[in-house]
């Protein structure tokens, strides 16, 4: 009876042991984690427990569905059509797939921490987020150092050696989200010792800042490519503008503007998804209250809603493959656009 007193069930989905907790500041030494922690011993039988249900839990567990049927098209479109064999819609490909695997993720995550209510499960389905978030960054890296490549070395980008590189980043990128995915499940984990968990359990402090540094680090070497990127794109623009004599009214020129301009807003929409809860998890830990740690999060899974349009849906490929599934044609105005900087 000792014993079995001492193996609490878990707590539901991200919760932490007050399960009303989420909506306020939180208000003693309590653990306030987004967690996978346990409650403490009811007095009531499971049968006569209330449902709790998390609304954030809600939230995330909508987002990873949309996320999930929004990349899950994209996926079926570029393995069924032959033709988006290209390094670039493999690239597109791994970021979707890898999108899809953490809105899969994150709905299994909702039906096993109020359904299953088991360590093991739960501890499997945060391992699967952390490896698809994880994928789904470094892909958006190798997406940008592709474009890099393409720019750079444009009378070559199409030889087998890119290919080859195409296939070593998508090994080492699935490798090493694979091996950051299995750290929770194999022992990287604060179960056992509450003081080392981070705003998301079963996570360490040290687990997460790992990979909260390494999202940093990423974000910079993407910043760094992207400059170089309107670099190369500007320098282009220039020199076909000088031919034609007059540099502000050249239509490349205008479109270039446009080019440079996507690659703002690509840049800030994925800064301004994950950075808030990057930095959070670097300067808050267990103590802090959950609904801070969710008000960060949701917004860092909304960036798997947004890569479909910015990488896949606005390629010119995708829409002729997009239509011919929909619809069994492909309208004039999408099979003859001329691609420009702006789809960069």
């Amino acid at each position: 009876a000792a014993a079995a007193a001492a193996e609490p069930p878990v707590t539901p989905s991200w919760l932490n042991p007050d399960p009303t907790a989420w909506a306020s500041g939180g208000g003693g030494p309590t653990d306030n984690s987004t967690s996978l922690g346990t409650f403490p011993p009811d007095p009531l039988m499971p049968s006569q427990l209330p449902l709790l249900v998390n609304p954030w839990d809600i939230v995330l567990c909508t987002s990873g569905t949309l996320i999930a049927c929004e990349n899950a098209l994209v996926v079926l479109v570029i393995w069924q059509n032959p033709a988006l064999r290209a390094p670039m819609f493999l690239l597109i490909g791994s970021l979707a797939l890898a999108d899809l695997l953490a809105g899969l993720g994150l709905v299994l995550h909702f039906t096993c921490a109020y359904l299953v209510r088991s360590d093991s499960a739960q501890l499997l389905t945060v391992g699967l987020v952390v490896a698809s978030f994880s994928a789904s960054v470094f892909s958006l890296l190798a997406i940008t150092i592709d474009r890099y490549l393409s720019l750079y070395y444009a009378l070559t980008y199409n030889s087998e050696r890119t290919a080859a590189f195409t296939y070593t980043m998508l090994v080492l990128l699935w490798g090493l989200s694979l091996c950051l995915g299995l750290l929770p499940v194999t022992g990287v984990n604060c179960l056992a010792e509450e003081v080392t968990c981070s705003v998301v359990r079963p996570l360490t402090k040290n687990n997460i800042a790992v990979l909260s540094v390494s999202f940093l680090l990423l974000f910079g070497l993407m910043l760094q490519l992207y400059v170089q990127i309107c670099k190369i794109v500007m320098r282009h623009a220039h020199q076909i503008a000088l031919q034609h004599h007059f540099l502000a009214a050249t239509p490349h020129y205008v479109t270039t503007r446009k080019g440079v301009s996507t690659l703002a807003i690509i840049l800030g929409t994925f800064a301004a998804c994950w950075m808030p809860f990057t930095v959070y998890s670097l300067i808050a830990d267990y103590t802090y209250p959950p609904l801070y740690t969710y008000a960060t999060l949701v917004p860092a899974t909304y960036n798997s809603v947004i890569n479909p349009v910015i990488y896949a849906f606005r390629n010119q490929e995708i829409q002729k493959a997009l239509w011919l599934v929909c619809c069994g044609c492909v309208p004039a105005s999408v099979a003859h656009r001329a691609r420009t900087p702006s789809d960069v």
